[in-house]
């Protein structure tokens, strides 16, 4: 049918889906899913039909939790369309979005909403416009409530985000490192422990990131730890983060220096570790010869005093 009269099926939907019946509303909301889901080319055709994206904004607001988790579902597959990012992000939907991801009514609304975000912040001219609506905010309050299902969502989206250097700044503010650190801590999750420290390395790259972090107690012996027993994505992360705690302090250097195993950690990952995590641990054992320590001593380090 969609394939004969693409416009006027998707009208009608629309109109069904604005109906009093709800069973209707919710029959064509699924139907336009189901379109939306895998073709491109069908995306196209509901987003063109005049009164497509409005409409779904307003259903997105419904008190209905299945109507407006099926309209979010339909707008997250719209943007799936790289052509569509641009124009589903305004700012009445990014405020929308920013309200459900602070308040959903149910965990799929949450989840749909920070995949929503993330999925048009891929848009690089879209970034700007997230922080500006305070997306970036949103996000950080959200991740400071233990909600292991819709947690990897939202740190996807925080992750996208912060690669405008506006936003990272933002998420510094919103207190975004010690947020991070906490889900690194509590979580027995290696997706959400390596996401949080991959956002730390990049928040780290900037001056109001990396005296954040540097603010944090303990900071080197907690990520010298993680180093030993998380994941490869988080050992990437890490060292990330020493690098720029060593760039920035020679006294950080020595604390790590002077933890246990410490070089043999940095020595192993050279070995085993990624192409990316090799490149780092090379950096690190670099910094550490530089400054006069013994890269290759297992528990306290040697100073040399040459």
């Amino acid at each position: 049918m969609l394939a004969r009269r693409p416009n006027d099926t998707v009208t009608e939907l629309l109109t069904l889906a604005q109906s009093d019946s709800h069973e209707d509303q919710i029959k064509a909301l699924r139907t336009l899913a189901s379109l939306t889901k895998v073709s491109p080319h069908n995306r196209n055709l509901v987003a063109d039909t005049t009164g497509t994206i409005p409409t779904l904004f307003a259903l997105s607001r419904s008190l209905s939790s299945t109507i407006e988790v099926l309209s979010l579902s339909i707008l997250f597959n719209l943007s799936l369309n790289s052509n569509l990012k641009h124009i589903l992000a305004d700012m009445e939907l990014i405020g929308l979005l920013n309200h459900i991801i602070l308040t959903p009514i149910s965990l799929d609304s949450g989840i749909l909403a920070a995949s929503l975000v993330c999925s048009l912040a891929m848009l690089d001219k879209n970034k700007a416009k997230f922080g500006v609506a305070g997306t970036v905010q949103a996000l950080v309050e959200a991740l400071k409530r233990p909600r292991r299902a819709a947690s990897h969502h939202l740190l996807s989206s925080l992750s996208e985000l912060v690669h405008f250097h506006g936003n990272c700044t933002l998420a510094v503010r919103a207190g975004a490192v010690p947020v991070l650190f906490g889900v690194v801590e509590r979580t027995e999750g290696e997706d959400l422990a390596g996401t949080s420290l991959a956002i730390l390395g990049v928040l780290a790259k900037f001056k109001e990131g990396i005296d954040a972090i540097m603010d944090t107690q303990g900071v080197v012996n907690f990520v010298v730890d993680v180093l030993k027993r998380r994941c490869m994505l988080s050992k990437e992360g890490c060292a990330e983060i020493l690098i720029r705690l060593f760039e920035e302090s020679e006294g950080c250097l020595r604390d790590a220096a002077r933890v246990p195993e410490f070089s043999s950690l940095v020595a192993d990952l050279s070995v085993r570790g990624s192409a990316k995590a090799r490149e780092k641990s090379g950096v690190i054992m670099k910094k550490m010869m530089d400054a006069n320590l013994d890269p290759f001593l297992d528990g306290n380090a040697m100073i040399y005093d040459w």
